[in-house]
Parts: structure tokens; C-alpha cells; sequence
């Protein structure tokens, strides 16, 4: 099974293409932190948490039980640890 995460902001927003072989695909959207302004600390900081953001997610969805889920289930799962 295959999966593709869109983690732009404006993602949500946008016509995503049609990806070849129709993966599950859940919006998992992260503020841009290359938009981030102020000083050195704060651009860093934006840094910081689109990556802890991103590394929590895909912790949580390597944790799913896969084989024990069916389509619904994981797109559902999916879907849940984009929001949270």
C-alpha cells in the first residue's frame, strides 16, 4: 500500500494531481517555516516545530497496526493524525 502526505499549508486549499497507481493521500498540513521573519532564534524556531510536527505525525503513523486495518480505517487513522 502506498501513501502520499501533502504538508503545505495552502495544500488543503489546492487541486492535488492524480498520483499514478491511487495511493491513500491525507493532508498533513505544516506551517512553511521558510516564511518565518524575526530574528535568528525565531526563524530557527519555526524550523523546529514544522520538523517536530512532521516527526510526531510520521511516528504516529508508523505505529498504526496496517495489516490489521482495513482501507476506511486507515484513511480515517490518516486523516486523524493530519489534524491533530
Amino acid at each position: 500500500m502506498n501513501f502520499v502526505f501533502t504538508v503545505c499549508d495552502n495544500a488543503a486549499k489546492e487541486m492535488c494531481p492524480i498520483w499514478p497507481g491511487q495511493p491513500m493521500a491525507a493532508h498533513w498540513g505544516v506551517p512553511d517555516p521558510a516564511l518565518a521573519r524575526g530574528t535568528p532564534e525565531q526563524i530557527e524556531r519555526a524550523f523546529r516545530d514544522a520538523y517536530l510536527i512532521l516527526e510526531r505525525r510520521i511516528s504516529l503513523f508508523l505505529s498504526l497496526p496496517l495489516s490489521s486495518l482495513d482501507t476506511l480505517a486507515i484513511q480515517k487513522e490518516i486523516n486523524r493524525i493530519g489534524a491533530s
